[in-house]
C-alpha cells in the first residue's frame, strides 16, 4: 500500500477505512458520512450528528479526525474512527450516548464501544470516554495491513512525533505483531526471531 504523505490520499484512506469500519465491525449499518480533518481542541475527533454538509443537495453527517492528531499509531486513529462511529450507531437507533452538550459519555455509550472493539475507561470529567484498541480490533487492523499515517498539522510551535510503534513480522509463517517500544521476540508457533519492518 502507498505511503499517505498526502491530503489527498490522506482523505481516500481515511473514507475507506470508514467503508471498512462500517461493513467488517458494524454490519454495514452506519450510514455515509463526510470525512473532515480539521482542528479539534483537546479531542482526536468529533461527529456532528446533523446535516453538517449538503452532498448533492442533501444533508450529510461530519464525521472529523482531528488534523493535529494524524501521527499517533495507526490503531489510535483506527480507534478514533470506531469511537465516532459508535456515537453514530447509537445516534440512528435513537440511543442517547451523551449529556452535558455532548461531553460527558455515558454507559450506552461505553456499552456500544466495548463491543465494537474498543477498551473504555472512565474520566471523571468526561465519563466512559476514553478509548483503545481492544486485541481483536488490533489484529482486524494487522490483517487488512492498514499503514500509518506519516503527516500531521503541526500545532503552534510544536513538531510532530513519529509514530512509537513498531512492526515486527516472523520470517516463516509471516505472523505480524506490533510494540511500543523496540523488543527481541521469538515467533511461538515457528521459534525464530521476529524481524521488525
Amino acid at each position: 500500500m502507498k505511503e499517505i504523505t498526502k491530503s489527498s490520499r490522506l482523505l481516500g484512506q481515511l473514507e475507506k477505512l470508514y467503508r471498512m469500519i462500517n461493513s467488517d465491525l458494524f454490519n454495514g449499518e452506519l450510514q455515509p458520512v463526510t470525512i473532515t480533518v480539521q482542528s479539534t481542541p483537546r479531542a482526536y475527533g468529533h461527529i456532528i450528528l446533523g446535516e453538517a454538509w449538503s452532498v448533492k443537495g442533501e444533508g450529510s453527517i461530519e464525521l472529523n479526525i482531528g488534523a493535529g492528531t494524524l501521527d499517533r499509531p495507526i490503531e489510535e486513529v483506527v480507534a478514533t474512527l470506531v469511537h465516532e462511529c459508535c456515537h453514530l450507531l447509537n445516534f440512528q437507533n435513537g440511543i442517547s450516548d451523551c449529556s452535558n452538550h455532548n461531553v460527558y459519555h455515558n454507559k450506552s455509550f461505553k456499552e456500544t464501544a466495548e463491543a465494537h472493539g474498543l477498551i473504555v475507561t472512565h474520566s471523571e470529567k468526561y465519563g466512559w470516554t476514553h478509548t483503545t484498541p481492544d486485541d481483536p480490533l488490533i489484529a482486524w487492523i494487522l490483517e487488512n495491513d492498514i499503514p500509518d499515517i506519516l503527516m500531521n498539522r503541526i500545532v503552534g510551535k510544536a513538531c510532530p512525533r513519529p509514530s512509537s510503534t513498531r512492526k515486527l513480522i516472523c520470517p516463516n509463517c509471516g505472523l505480524s505483531v506490533r510494540a511500543t517500544k523496540a523488543v527481541n521476540i521469538l515467533c511461538g508457533d515457528c521459534m525464530v526471531k521476529m524481524n521488525e519492518t
